[in-house]
């Protein structure tokens, strides 16, 4: 059998081809020391088989144990069949062995015909199949089929007659991992899993190239069934863009430069670059439009004046929002902590008693500045001394303060702790 990289053998797998038996192809072990790299797999397909098994499992330490399992070679000889791969995996006795399974999700005739159409129109899909690669575009081809060819969540199914209850165990972990070392080799492995062996695929594809053979030229058309056509799951859609890099902000200076009759050159770049910058943070979001919602007009006026806070464009916004004294601690508040910053600048709640509790008995023995017992509590705000004070947000984090001319500033950013979020403050 070929390798991936163009030679005959199998790397340090055991040299030899596999056994053919009527739609049952049976490997020999693979022994231990194979080299381990980045991935387990060499293929993105035999990967993707990887990440299938892994996504269903319930306990991560059964697949740490089966990749030690499958390279340590405790795993024997490998069948595989229509729906299912097989074979015996020891826990370090080669005589004690466990009959380990896992069952394959085949598909169904409509689905073998829908895909085997759409293969057999495309000579690369088939030169490249019998060259032992799987290229993404005959994945794409069987999704738009409405095929699923790689396994999906829920399509294996592990079966072992170890006492353990873990899904996948790690006997059937093993097993999984080094089944994709034979998918790497051999896209047809995959194939016969879903149902269908080499032969008979090959077989199949031909006599679809000989029903296209041409008169006068031309192919001949083949319908297909309305009820058949219903039945075909809709394409999945391509991924996401991938999100734009740079900085937006740069459109401001440029678009200060054009100032006409009417037109705030400085406030059009503001708010350009504030559409851009949003428009990359819902790409990489993956486009969730729960951030496109209404805005509240006093953290949206924030978050712009944050961008330029002493540029014109900042100050009118602070008195459109009617706030125009509190905008600069807002600002303060945003550019430590964002929207999570600016709320605690004004949330007023009461915490639950425990977490009060902890809270002042934390700040008093923690102390600061010869302050051990002066702790004064009174909502989701606790005041250390006379100029120190830290807030519990409604996101779980805890925001310090100073006081500075009689009101409460933001100092610093948030932390996950209440006496640390005040032991960092820098003097002031």
């Amino acid at each position: 059998m070929r390798d991936v990289d163009g030679d005959d053998d199998w790397d340090d797998e055991p040299a030899g081809a596999p056994a053919h038996d009527g739609r049952a192809r049976s490997f020999p072990a693979f022994g231990p020391g194979r080299r381990i790299g980045r991935t387990f797999a060499d293929t993105w397909w035999g990967n993707a088989w990887i990440e299938s098994m892994e996504h269903t499992a319930l306990d991560p330490e059964q697949l740490r144990r089966g990749r030690r399992y499958a390279f340590a070679g405790q795993v024997g000889p490998i069948t595989v069949s229509p729906g299912r791969i097989s074979a015996p995996v020891h826990d370090g006795d080669p005589d004690t062995p466990h009959d380990t399974v896992v069952r394959v999700g085949t598909l169904s005739d409509a689905e073998w015909d829908r895909l085997l159409d759409r293969v057999a129109a495309r000579a690369g899909h088939i030169a490249a199949l019998l060259d032992r690669d799987m290229p993404h575009e005959l994945a794409h081809t069987a999704e738009d089929a409405g095929v699923r060819l790689l396994p999906g969540y829920g399509d294996l199914e592990p079966e072992c007659d170890c006492p353990s209850w873990d899904h996948p165990c790690r006997h059937a972990a093993a097993l999984s991992y080094q089944a994709s070392w034979l998918l790497d080799r051999d896209p047809f492995v995959l194939l016969l899993m879903r149902g269908r062996a080499e032969a008979e695929l090959v077989e199949e594809l031909r006599a679809r190239n000989r029903g296209r053979a041409a008169v006068g030229g031309e192919e001949v058309a083949r319908g297909v069934r309305a009820d058949e056509a219903y039945a075909v799951a809709p394409a999945v859609l391509p991924d996401p863009p991938a999100a734009v890099r740079g900085e937006p902000m740069a459109l401001a200076p440029l678009l200060a430069r054009h100032d006409a009759p009417g037109l705030d050159g400085e406030a059009l770049g503001m708010l350009a670059a504030d559409a851009a910058d949003r428009a990359r943070h819902l790409l990489d979001a993956g486009g969730d439009g729960a951030s496109a919602s209404e805005p509240d007009v006093w953290p949206d006026a924030v978050r712009l004046a944050a961008r330029r806070p002493r540029s014109p464009a900042a100050r009118r916004l602070g008195e459109a929002s009617g706030r125009a004294d509190d905008l600069p601690r807002a600002i303060t508040a945003w550019e430590y902590g964002g929207a999570g910053g600016l709320d605690a600048l004004d949330a007023v709640f009461s915490p639950p008693r425990e977490l009060v509790s902890r809270t002042t008995d934390a700040l008093r023995a923690a102390g600061r500045a010869g302050d051990t017992t002066h702790v004064r509590h009174w909502r989701n705000r606790w005041t250390v001394g006379d100029d120190a004070q830290v807030r519990h947000g409604r996101d779980g984090r805890w925001y310090p303060f100073r006081r500075r001319a009689g009101r409460w500033w933001p100092a610093g950013p948030p932390g996950p702790d209440p006496v640390d979020a005040l032991l960092d403050l820098p003097p002031d």
